[in-house]
């Protein structure tokens, strides 16, 4: 299922139950922010907030704030249907690979032409995002939270800010907040490793003004593809038009050639001087402390397009779980069967909600070869985004990473420090406050496979507990009888 714009996927989430209305005026500072804590911890619903202090739109909030609401953003019964759709795709584009012969390559594609026609974003002439054009209003109009008590102001917390390559006209549309500084003028936190700093780098070098447009409320399959750790060069909308099953639908900008979610609640234009850079920060984030205050590049607005009636998308980060948890949850599930293409061994693999997105990875492997886990650990390292990936450990595929306490029972139990712990100095996210220089550090791989002789384990490794299963079946047969309920 593909949703028309955000209202339309809105509406559904209403008519499931999984959204509730909130009447009752609220404020934007603060006041959001302990609500929507308060409703995420305990797995409540989206909220939509009709009345907010100081603004004329609603806020959204919450609204993929549970695996469910996820899947259903992505038009999935669960996240595991959606992956299982990639790992078909992937297994039928691998089978062509090694066998190819035209005439059984042509047949079997014609089912994937739909697939194939996704990819392509669709252009629109007259978006929804350019029923109004506003060259009046500023971000003093919008009802932008200040989330946290220390931050540093008011934030832009779910933006999809679209961009464009100088030199090749490449579009790319990612997500990094954006701190109002006041009417016109807000930060942009970009990271140095994503592609916005890139293309940042490369307008700096030119000595030329950016040109910038960030979405805001759009069909949640782009709000979530400029999320995903895609590799360089491919544009998010392509990717949101796969998840859609339909293409995703863009438009013009106004002021510039980058290319938009047409069905965007909001659009806010203008540019970034490579030359000005601002102190931006502190704010609140899913380590549970503070980011620190660091210099980042300042966007100055000129327009604001808009539907007729938009309504304003936002989110929170803190401890988890909040909503973010859940898109990472998505990126784990989604992304699993390339890794797996990739790297065969690998048999599954989960990213616990405490780890938000790159503090930890636990994998399970089918183990062939002494130091096995290691391999595993130095592909992971080396796969895109996963490099700043703080503590991965690795058990075997007998252990099910759908228990947490099972991995922690075998992790625990099965490695001698001297010999399991890996430490890897590479590079670690922006947001990580516990390196002791920004963005590089000390990664930690934990392997907790069964050791070989050969791993520096010269005696026996001990036979596992497990119950005769003649004894197993007969207690299953006998159990009524045993009046134990």
């Amino acid at each position: 299922m593909a949703y028309d714009n955000l209202q339309d996927f809105i509406a559904v989430l209403e008519a499931k139950g999984e959204l509730r209305r909130v009447s009752a005026e609220v404020d934007p500072i603060l006041e959001i922010t302990e609500i929507a804590d308060r409703v995420m911890r305990s797995g409540g619903p989206a909220l939509l907030f009709e009345k907010v202090k100081g603004s004329r739109w609603p806020v959204l909030i919450n609204a993929m704030g549970t695996e469910s609401r996820m899947a259903m953003a992505l038009g999935a019964e669960s996240l595991d249907a959606k992956a299982k759709e990639i790992e078909d795709l992937l297994g039928w584009a691998w089978k062509q690979l090694r066998g190819f012969s035209l005439f059984t390559a042509i047949p079997s594609a014609l089912p994937k032409l739909p697939i194939a026609k996704s990819l392509l974003p669709k252009k629109v002439a007259r978006p929804l995002c350019r029923q109004v054009i506003d060259d009046e209003s500023g971000f003093d109009s919008l009802p932008v939270l200040h989330c946290w008590p220390a931050d540093g102001g008011r934030f832009f917390t779910l933006p999809v800010v679209c961009t464009v390559d100088p030199e090749t006209g490449a579009q790319n549309w990612g997500m990094y907040r954006m701190q109002v500084y006041d009417d016109r003028s807000c930060g942009m936190h970009w990271h140095l490793h994503k592609d916005g700093a890139h293309f940042f780098q490369k307008y700096r070098e030119r000595g030329q003004r950016m040109p910038v447009a960030v979405a805001l409320g759009s069909d949640p399959a782009v709000t979530y593809a400029s999320t995903a750790p895609l590799p360089e060069g491919i544009w998010e909308a392509m990717f949101a038009g796969f998840l859609r099953g339909r293409s995703a639908e863009v438009a013009k900008a106004t002021l510039s050639d980058i290319q938009v979610p047409a069905d965007a609640e909001f659009v806010l234009e203008g540019y970034v001087d490579p030359s000005e850079t601002r102190l931006e920060g502190p704010f609140g984030d899913h380590t549970g402390f503070y980011s620190l205050p660091d210099q980042y590049p300042v966007f100055h607005l000129e327009r604001i397009t808009r539907r007729e009636n938009p309504i304003f998308p936002a989110t929170i980060v803190g401890i988890p779980p909040k909503e973010d948890c859940f898109m990472a949850k998505a990126t784990e599930r989604l992304f699993l069967p390339l890794l797996k293409q990739l790297c065969p061994e690998i048999a599954d693999m989960t990213m616990p909600l405490e780890g938000v997105f790159h503090n930890c990875v636990i994998v399970s492997i089918k183990k062939r070869f002494p130091g096995h886990a290691r391999k595993v650990m130095d592909f992971l390292w080396g796969m895109g985004q996963m490099m700043y990936t703080k503590l991965i450990v690795v058990v075997d595929d007998d252990v099910s990473l759908k228990n947490l306490s099972l991995v922690a029972w075998k992790v625990f139990n099965n490695i001698d420090a001297g010999r399991d712990l890996v430490l890897s100095q590479g590079p670690l996210d922006a947001l990580d406050h516990s390196s002791p220089q920004p963005r590089y550090g000390t990664r930690l791989g934990v392997d907790a496979t069964r050791k070989w002789p050969e791993e520096g384990h010269p005696r026996e490794w001990p036979e596992p507990l497990a119950m005769d299963p003649a004894v197993a079946a007969k207690v299953d047969a006998r159990w009524s009888e045993y009046g134990i309920s």
